[in-house]
């Protein structure tokens, strides 16, 4: 069965599609040939399928540090020498520390990492208050009382 390059629409069409340049690749047709041209334009037509059907999110730095330490089997104390001691790494994994430019160059270059993803703002840590104004001041509501200096503590 012959396809009609066209752009791809359906999960079936997209299938298809896939087959077909499967099959033209493990010819490795010659680049100007009808073959060649034709593996071009459906791969071409699949990526922008894929583009648009199959999204992911880049991580934040924090998490693209995790995921290397995991494939790498590395443990927090490992990266004290690249990022200036067990304190810092465990307050940058805590998001409490925003990498340097420093830390990112010594990431990217120990580790691999994309410079590109370290340069990025982390997500904020899950359990640090969410009650702040735009300006970064706490709400009213999420200020502490002040205590009453006489009352005895129990």
């Amino acid at each position: 069965m012959v396809i009609e390059p066209k752009i791809i629409k359906t999960e079936q069409q997209y299938r298809a599609y896939l087959g077909e340049v499967e099959r033209l690749a493990a010819d490795d047709p010659a680049p100007g040939t009808p073959d060649g041209d034709r593996l071009e334009l459906l791969a071409k037509l699949v990526e922008d399928y894929e583009k648009e059907h199959f999204k992911f999110e880049r991580p934040d730095p924090v998490q693209a540090i995790l995921f290397r330490m995991e494939e790498q089997g590395l443990r927090q104390k490992d990266l004290a020498p690249i990022l200036g001691g067990k304190n810092r790494v465990s307050e940058i994994l805590a998001r409490k520390r925003p990498l340097t430019l420093a830390m990112v160059r010594a990431l990217h270059e120990s580790l691999r990492i994309p410079a590109e993803l370290l340069v990025r703002e982390p997500a904020p840590a899950p359990y640090l208050s969410k009650r702040r104004s735009r300006s970064g001041q706490r709400h009213a509501s999420a200020r502490r009382k002040p205590r009453n200096i006489t009352q005895r503590r129990a």
